[in-house]
């Protein structure tokens, strides 16, 4: 839940194994334990979307956790998540947007041995939309107290053999019915696009048709729909800024257009989930949902510029569940 300093400090002390996220000034006075946390302050409380910089959200790994493990990855040792998750469990990652990992890890993480084997969720830690360009974001090792601009912090979480972790998502988009966008280069700045096979201006492209740059691009993955959302058009340098990279050799377009935002999104929230150990919903849902002061249902969790199921994502809302099963 969203609460404040003094109820997080006095969660930590429990030992239990947490996942924070808050202001970077938050965090860095908070006591050394078994938490990881990235900075952020906007949150989806248990009263409704709020922004605040003197509160943190603690997400608690369910009870009977076996133990768990810190890491801090760099970009060259990213590769190496899936190998050390634990066989029965989960992993939760953080990582500083904007940063080396952030695009190493978009880029690179759907090729990752073992990547898809076993349940990995996460987020893109992030700042005041105010303080863009001028605070980095930073990742917190909380069992040394240290933080990160440039490193990925994961929580490798063990449980025990009567439960089970398996990842949701809420996606608003699907491909419209508009051109087939394809790309030559990969990354976050885009300058040309194919449009059907032929070679344009992506930023003139999209203010000739007039895009609404709310909707994201979308890609088919094999039936999971993988959103790319736009940061920025600039209609001078001719480019477009992207919050998830393309990829050559995939089919884009953009999304169909929603109607209603909040009432569409409200519609696709999840009801009757098993136990919730993690979420986070994407800052793009926030601002365009409106959602300040509003519920997304029994769903909390920090507001996020990025969300991780297996792979990054944008404007989606991820869960972690966990399920009593049958030992085998």
């Amino acid at each position: 839940m969203l609460t404040d300093i003094a109820a997080a400090e006095a969660a930590i002390k429990t030992g239990k194994f947490l996942f924070l996220a808050g202001d970077e000034r938050v965090l860095s006075r908070l006591p050394r334990g078994n938490w990881i946390g990235g900075t952020i302050p906007y949150f989806m409380g248990q009263d409704g979307g709020v922004t605040a910089r003197d509160r943190v959200f603690v997400h608690e790994a369910p009870a009977g956790t076996q133990g768990a493990k810190i890491a801090v990855y760099d970009e060259a040792h990213l590769s190496s998540i899936p190998r050390d998750a634990p066989e029965n469990g989960f992993s939760v990652i953080i990582i500083p947007a904007t940063s080396r990992v952030h695009v190493s890890y978009a880029r690179n993480a759907p090729g990752y041995d073992g990547i898809f084997l076993k349940p990995i969720i996460g987020w893109i830690a992030g700042v005041h939309l105010d303080d863009l360009g001028q605070v980095h974001p930073k990742v917190f090792d909380g069992s040394t107290g240290a933080a990160h601009p440039d490193r990925a912090v994961v929580m490798h979480v063990t449980l025990p053999a009567h439960q089970q972790a398996s990842i949701g998502m809420v996606n608003l988009f699907k491909q419209g019915q508009g051109d087939e966008l394809a790309f030559t280069e990969e990354g976050f700045l885009v300058r040309d696009c194919l449009v059907n096979g032929t070679q344009v201006n992506f930023a003139k492209y999209l203010r000739s048709l007039g895009v609404d740059t709310r909707l994201p691009l979308v890609a088919d993955y094999s039936g999971t729909r993988v959103n790319v959302s736009f940061q920025s058009v600039n209609d001078k340098e001719g480019t477009v800024a992207l919050y998830a990279p393309v990829f050559t050799g995939v089919t884009y377009r953009v999304a169909e257009p929603v109607k209603d935002y909040v009432r569409e999104f409200t519609a696709l929230l999840p009801t009757g989930l098993a136990t919730l150990s993690f979420s986070c919903n994407c800052i793009l849902n926030f601002l365009y949902s409106e959602l300040e002061g509003k519920k997304t249902g029994a769903i909390t969790g920090p507001i996020t510029f990025g969300e991780i199921a297996y792979q990054l994502l944008n404007q989606t809302m991820t869960y972690l569940e966990i399920h009593d099963v049958e030992p085998t």
